[in-house]
């Protein structure tokens, strides 16, 4: 369609964290540190592992908890070393299919919900069923990146 697109993702490893009790601003900006000191070799085996998007927030509406994760490397699926911050832990995200819609600019908590919103209201009109409780957003850049912002949101398909 052309305002939102049906992925299909495969089963892969995550580092991830979660942020408890912060506004969704704050917790991306502690979650990222956290993840971040993990691929500068905050872990078991002390290796500096490649950045890679897209950086993701588990939102659920109406929750102060906020799970922030970086996709980890091809090269480290098999077996990523463990973190070593107590915080931080490695996940295995089943496939799925999963309904996207992207976005540019600067992207704030408040703009990924309208966005989501969007795409819950588009889903819900062409009788999509997805989960409805949870969305992810996805950054792609780095702050430092001006033009050509890529976001997106995420809905799983039921």
């Amino acid at each position: 369609a052309k305002d939102y697109e049906l992925r299909q993702y495969e089963t892969a490893k995550w580092v991830s964290t979660v942020i408890r009790g912060e506004t969704q601003k704050e917790a991306m900006r502690q979650g990222f540190w956290k993840l971040f000191h993990y691929i500068q070799g905050k872990n078991e085996k002390e290796i500096k592992i490649d950045m890679t998007v897209p950086v993701t927030c588990l939102v659920k509406p109406g929750c102060t908890d906020f799970k922030i994760s970086f996709f980890v490397p091809f090269e480290h699926q098999d077996s990523p070393p463990q973190p070593t911050d107590s915080d931080v832990f490695i996940e295995e995200r089943k496939a799925a299919a999963i309904f996207v819609r992207s976005f540019g600019g600067f992207a704030s908590p408040e703009r990924y919900a309208e966005e989501a919103e969007v795409l819950a209201r588009i889903l819900r009109n062409r009788g999509q069923p997805f989960h409805q409780d949870f969305f992810y957003t996805a950054g792609y850049d780095s702050p430092f990146k001006l033009f050509n912002r890529h976001n997106e949101v995420w809905y799983f398909k039921k």
